[in-house]
């Protein structure tokens, strides 16, 4: 009997270690995105809560609620749902995406495309967007 429940528990406890695992491997068929066609509307926005420490403390809210679950706690893209994405998730970390204008950041938050949900019928208030970007802008 004793012999059965080591059987047992050994075969329990590699079966739990291979799940363990294979939940922290990104698929090998995961596309690179496409780069992004903004709109020249987006890219001359500008932000009228940039550098508002209030905005930003905000902007962290929205994004542990809408944003986290697929970029990560840090913006590195490897939120739990990242690896079930047909689309590589990019770092917000990333100096090239960090370059961009706070009006292109705000385009692909809330209109987003493919598998960015939109977020303009989710997060209704102006405010709310820009803190958002002003919060993304932190993660550098």
């Amino acid at each position: 009997m004793k012999k059965q429940l080591s059987k047992l528990f050994w075969s329990v406890a590699i079966i739990f270690c291979f799940v363990a695992l294979s939940a922290f491997v990104v698929p090998q068929d995961q596309k690179t995105a496409a780069a992004w066609e903004i709109p020249a509307k987006y890219k001359a926005m500008k932000n009228t809560f940039k550098g508002d420490a209030a905005s930003e403390k905000l902007g962290k809210l929205l994004y542990a609620k809408h944003c986290k679950s697929c970029h990560g706690n840090v913006g590195e893209g490897d939120g739990p749902k990242a690896s079930s994405m047909k689309t590589k998730i990019g770092s917000l970390k990333n100096v090239k995406f960090q370059a961009q204008s706070d009006g292109e950041i705000y385009y692909q938050a809330i209109i987003g495309r493919d598998e960015m949900p939109a977020f303009d019928k989710k997060i209704l208030e102006e405010e709310d967007r820009w803190a958002i970007v002003n919060y993304i802008r932190t993660l550098k």
